[in-house]
């Protein structure tokens, strides 16, 4: 393997790029015979246009960021061999708009608490000629969008014409809060405990709240990478695998942070690091970095109910033409004396049940009628 290339993989600055942290504070890309370098970015954008044209090799990537490159004709293909892990995102309030919210309390060991309470606030709010509050995401195409606007539309909101929605890069989340221009957003880990600690707002529901075992962030990688460089992709794979088994371990919990709370990873505190990891992020295990194709389908679902895609677009052909198990499987097995007994996980053909907080179920092969079926919808044809 000592002829493989050098490879550039971008990330941002969120708790779900741990396994690619870890596989290199670990040696295992070494190990694998791979020199990687980790690219800190920006944005989301930033990620996406680099992984698009050749810039990066792969990045840490926003599952339906990856989808929605396949469904724009205009872009190269990003392919997904590996899901980087589960839940860790949240939705925060400011202190002032929790505060409004009289009677609504943060259980973050329960369920959700209903969107129902700030429809009221909402309604007050507009009779009296305020402004619309001010939700933030990190990307349109995400599960942060996807959430917030499920949550939101579950309680009677439209996302679209009762509160105004902007995009913002997770760093700069807090600081937008702090300074009075946003009421709330759904970001990923640490963000919200950062909003927490630094007394800015209040986290008012988890992800593993919203949709236990829910999918985010995965490994997106160009198609080049794939098609001209299997056995890189193979290697870069396994590396990664072991980097997400190897934080998921409680006894790595403390060298965890540290990485992540390194020179160039992420520019937040341990304690902050430490708290969000809390919140059921799940790294490897329970198939977590399996890439399935019903996770695929249900953001796609959402992507037609946000008239983000059009309605009548063939969504087996994207989704799999983008999330490939088959890859995944085939560096995990090829662990077996490495990484084990870490390689047990359902076989992909066994689809595992989506099913969000307000027990709607979802099925994959009926993903369209799903997106259809909701009061709430920008269906376009």
């Amino acid at each position: 393997m000592s002829g493989l290339s050098d490879l550039r993989l971008g990330f941002i600055p969120l708790t779900d790029c741990a396994p690619l942290i870890a596989a290199q504070a670990q040696g295992f890309f070494e190990d694998e015979g791979l020199a990687v370098e980790l690219v800190r970015e920006a944005s989301w954008a930033t990620v996406r246009d680099k992984v698009a044209v050749g810039a990066l090799d792969g990045a840490h990537m926003l599952a339906p960021m990856a989808l929605a490159t396949a469904a724009e004709e205009s872009r190269s293909a990003v392919l997904a061999p590996l899901a980087l892990n589960r839940n860790g995102s949240a939705i925060t309030l400011s202190m002032a708009l929790f505060e409004a919210l009289d009677g609504v309390t943060a259980d973050l060991a329960g369920p959700p608490p209903s969107a129902a309470r700030l429809q009221t606030l909402i309604a007050e709010r507009r009779a009296r000629g305020d402004a619309p509050l001010t939700f933030a995401v990190v990307f349109p195409y995400s599960m942060h969008n996807y959430l917030l606007r499920y949550w939101l539309a579950q309680g009677g909101i439209d996302p679209d014409r009762d509160v105004r929605l902007v995009v913002i890069p997770p760093p700069r989340m807090v600081e937008r809060m702090r300074a009075g221009e946003v009421d709330g957003f759904c970001v990923g880990a640490p963000w919200n405990a950062v909003a927490e600690l630094e007394g800015v707002g209040r986290i008012l529901a988890a992800s593993s709240q919203l949709w236990p075992g829910g999918p985010d962030k995965v490994l997106g990688v160009s198609g080049s990478l794939a098609g001209q460089k299997p056995d890189e992709l193979r290697a870069l794979l396994r590396a990664i695998i072991r980097g997400a088994a190897w934080a998921d371990a409680p006894e790595n919990r403390e060298a965890l942070i540290a990485h992540l709370a390194g020179p160039e990873r992420i520019e937040a505190t341990p304690m902050a690091i430490s708290r969000a990891l809390e919140h059921e992020v799940v790294f490897h295990r329970d198939a977590a970095g399996l890439p399935r194709r019903e996770h695929g389908l249900w953001f796609l679902s959402q992507m037609i109910r946000w008239g983000q895609i059009d309605a009548n677009r063939d969504l087996e052909t994207i989704v799999d033409q983008v999330y490939r198990p088959d890859l995944y499987r085939d560096a995990a097995l090829s662990l077996g004396p490495v990484l084990e007994p870490a390689l047990v996980f359902p076989d992909a053909a066994e689809p595992v049940e989506a099913r969000l907080f307000d027990g709607v179920p979802f099925e994959p092969a009926a993903a369209r009628a799903y997106a259809e079926s909701f009061k709430i919808a920008r269906l376009r044809r």
